[in-house]
């Protein structure tokens, strides 16, 4: 009835300002004669064009466009009944443009008007439009006035369930300042954050910058530590799985997030080829990796999702996760150890695996150096039996990740790690198949990493425990390494050890002591930093690349690939592999190092000497000066 009533009026006053209020009594009657069938045709038009179906509380700029729509489409089919019927005679041909203008006019500003009464009270909005807001709210002040903060202004301001009053945006941009989204106003720069901070009574920050750099995220974070207040971020982009930038996606500040580097661009379209409506499994489904390739994996609608895991309760904490984001999603969880022979038959020959991912390993250093038996039963006899079945099943492509430490290793986990490498080139190689590996440094927030033991020392009152003043390593997050394995896998022809290039290496004693200082406490002060020496198989320094490996640039800027010829062949490799399972079951832990030393001769196993000197040869040298192409570049791994 309020559409027929402006529809009406405004028809009305298009005659009327036509002629300024002294309507002539033919153009009237033509007014009167036409009213009856113009009304009619812009409701059907309405109608046809959705304007009903939508909640006017939450009018947008769909419901505009549709709006927009409709009155040109309904103006143009009177216009030429008009001409068809009358050739307009009698009609003044300005009237239906003024009757458009109004139309749009009065029917979207009604619809507005609904939308401001829903929303006049609370928040930026209420205080905006009337000067008041509801009590209890906090004053949360934003830093950053892009895009990412201009929804989640939107999602503050239509919900009346989060009590935030935004007073104002950050942004080092000069030529924001004063500007304004959805009428809250940049206040200033992140310069003057302390004194802004003060002066508004500010009771919380977060941080809008979810492609924020690692370099300008420590920038925030200390001059967000420096007000005293509690601060938030939003994750970068690359953990954004559907790119949705919501409240929800608000979380405490994370160290994964002074690491941050640019969102990894994936070939979409390359990745989605083999893996949509595939079936996919992922060993290790459990593990950190390996569930992060599981959620990245289930993006590419797979037929089928099977995930293979000794570890029963995070099995299946990971298949409910799933099943919760993807209810579409078909997914087999597999309990068992995958050097099981019997158990992995069965599930290959009933589900025929397409492509498969080999996450599944023991990476404990310290511990695989006290029972190296273990690393010999899961590591390599584990990978041997999963690539067999691959190749007896005709697995498509198979994605094996490996690690920095199997690089000129110097404990058993490493020297493991390498042999599997080199079973996967020789799989790769004799029966032509796609096998592929994927090396990378540690991962941060993953169950190995030294970051979570970082946390609980801290909680505890610590001390920190770090190894080595100078010990460095490479770090990535657990997304970004998981979107690089697709990618890689999508790359891959068969026997390449790809290599992903991880930044610059991170002291742990810096990472120690920035997790101090995010927790709100001083280093060496409120907690000890307490060094302890290098444990059983650590080096100072991890090597992605070593002498002889030259690493070629691949069509993905993120990823590059080794140059290594492997002369072993599978018939020897299985015969190395007998004698170390026939030591492993006898638990000769110094045969079992001379064993994996006449396989892999660059393996130096770890002495005590080498807890208090660095081992010869600094990882960032070896990786510093290589050849790609012919030519000598800087490789930034």
């Amino acid at each position: 009835m309020g559409d027929i009533l402006l529809v009406l009026f405004s028809y009305y006053s298009a005659y009327y300002l036509r002629f300024e209020g002294n309507i002539q009594s033919a153009a009237f009657m033509n007014f009167e004669r036409s009213i009856w069938w113009v009304v009619p045709v812009k409701l059907v038009c309405f109608v046809f064009f959705d304007l009903y179906k939508g909640m006017w509380r939450y009018t947008s700029i769909h419901d505009l466009m549709n709006l927009i729509k409709a009155c040109l489409v309904s103006s143009t089919i009177i216009v030429l009944i008009l001409l068809v019927s009358v050739r307009f005679t009698g009609f003044p041909r300005s009237v239906f443009v003024i009757d458009l203008l109004l139309t749009l006019l009065l029917l979207g500003g009604f619809r507005l008007g609904i939308r401001l009464f829903y929303h006049q009270v609370g928040g930026s909005t209420g205080r905006i439009l009337f000067g008041i807001t509801r009590p209890g709210l906090k004053k949360l002040l934003i830093i950053g006035a892009g895009d990412a903060s201009e929804k989640l202004l939107r999602e503050i301001r239509g919900n009346r369930d989060l009590f935030y009053d935004v007073v104002g945006l950050l942004d080092d941009d000069p030529t924001k300042l004063r500007k304004t989204i959805h009428g809250v106003p940049v206040i200033g720069s992140t310069h003057d954050i302390g004194q802004i901070t003060r002066k508004n009574g500010i009771d919380e920050i977060v941080i809008a910058l979810p492609s924020a750099t690692a370099e300008h995220m420590r920038h925030f974070v200390t001059l967000c530590e420096r007000t005293g207040l509690p601060y938030k971020t939003l994750p970068a982009l690359g953990e954004l799985l559907d790119g949705k930038i919501s409240v929800n996606s608000v979380r405490e500040v994370r160290y994964e997030d002074l690491l941050r580097r640019e969102p990894v661009h994936l070939e979409l379209e390359q990745i989605g080829k083999y893996l949509t409506n595939k079936r996919v499994m992922v060993t290790g489904g459990a593990g950190s990796i390996g569930a992060e390739l599981c959620r990245q994996i289930a993006r590419f609608r797979p037929e089928m999702l099977i995930l293979a895991d000794r570890n029963e309760s995070g099995l299946y904490e990971t298949e409910l996760e799933l099943v919760a984001k993807f209810p579409n999603l078909k997914t087999l969880p597999v309990l068992g150890p995958i050097q099981y022979r019997y158990l992995m038959e069965r599930i290959f020959h009933r589900y025929h695996p397409q492509a498969v991912f080999h996450a599944a390993a023991y990476k404990h250093v310290p511990m695989m150096e006290t029972q190296p038996w273990e690393a010999i039963f899961n590591n390599i006899v584990g990978s041997q039996t999963l690539l067999d079945l691959c190749h007896l099943n005709g697995v498509d492509r198979v994605v094996v990740v490996s690690t920095d430490k199997a690089v000129r290793p110097t404990n058993i986990m490493g020297a493991s790690k390498r042999i599997v490498e080199l079973l996967t080139q020789i799989y790769a190689r004799e029966y032509n198949s796609r096998c592929m590996a994927v090396r990378f440094g540690n991962v941060v927030g993953s169950a190995g990493s030294v970051l979570p033991l970082f946390e609980k020392q801290i909680e505890r009152g610590g001390p920190v425990t770090v190894t080595h003043p100078e010990v460095t390593r490479y770090f990535m997050t657990i997304p970004e390494s998981a979107q690089l394995i697709l990618q890689a896998g999508a790359i891959g022809k068969g026997g390449e050890i790809f290599i992903l290039k991880m930044g610059t290496p991170v002291r742990i004693d810096d990472m120690a002591r920035d997790l101090i200082r995010m927790s709100g406490l001083k280093p060496d002060l409120d907690i000890e930093v307490k060094y302890i020496g290098l444990r059983p198989g650590e080096k100072l320094y991890e090597e992605l690349i070593t002498e002889g490996e030259g690493i070629t640039e691949t069509d993905h800027d993120e990823i590059m690939v080794l140059n290594c010829a492997n002369g072993s062949c599978l018939e020897e490799m299985r015969g190395y592999i007998e004698e170390l399972v026939r030591l492993a079951e006898a638990c000769d832990a110094e045969e079992i190092k001379k064993a994996l030393k006449r396989i892999v001769p660059e393996y130096m196993p770890w002495t005590a000497e080498d807890s208090r000197q660095q081992p010869a040869g600094s990882g960032q040298q070896a990786i510093q000066t290589c050849k790609i192409e012919g030519e000598s570049k800087i490789a930034e791994v």
